[in-house]
């Protein structure tokens, strides 16, 4: 008895934009991840929290503005 279903059965997978970039992420965004990591990592799991450590921790916006919940989302949505 095979344990796993068919291949043929199995859902197609998801896969998220911006998971299967074909370029390297750029400066920025490997600052920005490693900033949202440890964010993550103290404890900032809620919106706000997130945002305010990213302020505190000198994390702009690419235009150099400080983060908001709003231009959080728009934000990172589009990188």
């Amino acid at each position: 008895m095979n344990l796993f279903p068919e291949e043929s059965r199995l859902p197609p997978p998801y896969v998220n934009p911006r998971q299967a970039q074909r370029r390297a992420p750029t400066d920025y965004e490997n600052r920005l991840g490693d900033a949202l990591e440890a964010a993550f990592a103290a404890g900032a799991w809620e919106l706000e929290a997130l945002v305010a450590r990213l302020n505190v921790d000198g994390i702009r916006t690419p235009d150099g503005r400080e983060w908001t919940p709003a231009n959080f989302e728009s934000i990172v949505m589009s990188l």
